[in-house]
């Protein structure tokens, strides 16, 4: 057998060869690709050009900073308090969390808990029975609740520090 007979046998053996190296250089240059979009869609600099910068520079003014992280301020114990309705006096558990932004924020709010707590305290003794009743009133106490810890702790911090009052648990019997 010559070297010119094997050739042809090597050739007849692998007819799709070609082919196959073909089918497999295109699928690994768009692996590559995709693969090199992608990584330049995740890691690209969202930070506008200087020309989109000029054009939204007023747009920007009024944008709110970059909000800090929210923080969860768990108060220790429950509230246990008394309402007063039409037939009979009710006993109420709520359980609050704060919810603030920032560490600057949390470490005010976790040093003025007691202030916290006796705030909380006097707005949830003035509630009633109809109140506690209704979605609508449970909304309404949590929103005076938030503004009483607020104004009580801008006038010890100088700022309002608490950004969300949350019951967490609420039981009425």
């Amino acid at each position: 057998m010559t070297t010119k007979d094997k050739s042809k046998m090597a050739d007849e053996a692998q007819p799709g060869g070609k082919k196959k190296l073909i089918i497999i250089a295109v699928l690994t240059i768009v692996l590559l690709g995709g693969g090199g979009a992608g990584a330049w869609f995740f890691l690209n600099d969202a930070s506008p050009s200087p020309d989109t910068a000029q054009s939204a520079g007023s747009a920007s003014q009024s944008a709110p900073a970059v909000q800090e992280s929210a923080y969860y301020v768990i108060l220790p114990q429950p509230f246990i308090f008394n309402v007063t309705g039409d037939a009979r006096d009710r006993l109420v558990q709520v359980k609050v969390q704060l919810m603030v932004r920032g560490d600057n924020n949390e470490e005010i709010a976790r040093q003025h808990i007691p202030l916290i707590e006796s705030t909380l305290l006097q707005t949830f003794g003035a509630a009633t029975v109809e109140q506690l009743r209704t979605p609508t009133g449970r909304l309404e106490l949590r929103g005076q609740s938030l503004t009483a810890v607020q104004e009580a702790l801008l006038k010890v911090s100088g700022r309002q520090t608490v950004e969300r009052v949350l019951f967490t648990g609420f039981v009425m019997q």
